[in-house]
Order: structure tokens, then C-alpha cells, then sequence
């Protein structure tokens, strides 16, 4: 897995460039959020299930047809996939938080996800809602906690969502 130094040292290195003044100020940034990323981390950890259940709730009364008979999520079992699959998303949005960098997201989440959901016949759709709600549901407890500007909570979730988006539905 790459963070954000290694991603731009790396970057800079395969081109034999020097650090130029951008690469510092990301840099700086970076250095900058990165007490806020752990203190977000810290708080995804200890609320991940209610974070995950409140946002399958919403997602439920948004999407209620997934929870009706013939519905993605209609069975215990299906029911109990979606929310194992929403905890997937935030436990990995919380490793990219920290590390500044969506790679782990890319590597570990998105590959052959699309393939794997359209195989199983399960929407993307209602994923993208899910992912949105736990971002802005992430944005606020992290608000809450006294981090002033939380837009860096919005990187790996957009990319999530970017990536899934892509896909027609």
C-alpha cells in the first residue's frame, strides 16, 4: 500500500525530478491533515458499526425496494452481505484517510468489484447511495469530534464513487 509521500516521491523519482514547489505544498498538506486524518481513522474505528447501520437505514428508506421480496437485500442473508460490503468500504476509506492516498482503495476494493456485483446481479446503484451517505455521515462525526475542515474525509469516498459511477446503471 502507497500513502502520499511515497505516491509523490515516487512519482517525481520515475521522471528524475527534483521536488518542485507543488510537490511541497501537497506535501505540506498532507503533514498539515495528518493528525485530523488519524483522529478521523480513531473515530471510524470506534463507531464503525453505527456508522454502517445508520447508514443502511437510510440507504433502506432511499432504496426501500432493496429490503422488499425479489429485493437485493430482501433475505437475512442478503441483508447481512450488504452490510459486511458497507463495512468493507469504510474500513478501506479509512486506511486511504490515512495514508492520503486512494491506491489501497483501488487495489483492494474497486478491481474486478463491478465484474463481481454485475456476475451476482447485484445494482451498483444503491452501493453508490450507500458510500455517499456513510461520506457525509463520516463528515459530520468527524465535524462533531472538532475537526474545523473535513474536506479531506471527501477523497477516498469520491473516489469510490467516482469509479463506481462510471459504470451505467
Amino acid at each position: 500500500m502507497r500513502d502520499a509521500v511515497t505516491t509523490l516521491i515516487r512519482n517525481y523519482d520515475s521522471t528524475g525530478r527534483y521536488l518542485d514547489q507543488n510537490a511541497l505544498d501537497s506535501l505540506k498538506t498532507y503533514f498539515d491533515t495528518g493528525m485530523a486524518r488519524v483522529k478521523v481513522a480513531t473515530m471510524i474505528s470506534a463507531s464503525a458499526a453505527e456508522i454502517v447501520k445508520g447508514a443502511a437505514s437510510q440507504l433502506f428508506e432511499t432504496v426501500p425496494e432493496l429490503i422488499r421480496p425479489g429485493g437485493n437485500a430482501y433475505t437475512t442473508r442478503r441483508y447481512a452481505a450488504c452490510l459486511r460490503d458497507m463495512d468493507y468500504y469504510l474500513r478501506y476509506s479509512s486506511y486511504a484517510l490515512v495514508a492520503g492516498d486512494s491506491n489501497v482503495l483501488d487495489e483492494r476494493v474497486l478491481q474486478g468489484l463491478r465484474e463481481t456485483y454485475n456476475s451476482l446481479g447485484v445494482p451498483i446503484a444503491p452501493t453508490v447511495v450507500g458510500i455517499q451517505i456513510m461520506k457525509e455521515m463520516v463528515k459530520a462525526k468527524a465535524s462533531d469530534t472538532g475537526i474545523e475542515d473535513v474536506s479531506f474525509v471527501d477523497q477516498p469516498f469520491d473516489h469510490m464513487l467516482r469509479e463506481l459511477s462510471e459504470v451505467s446503471v
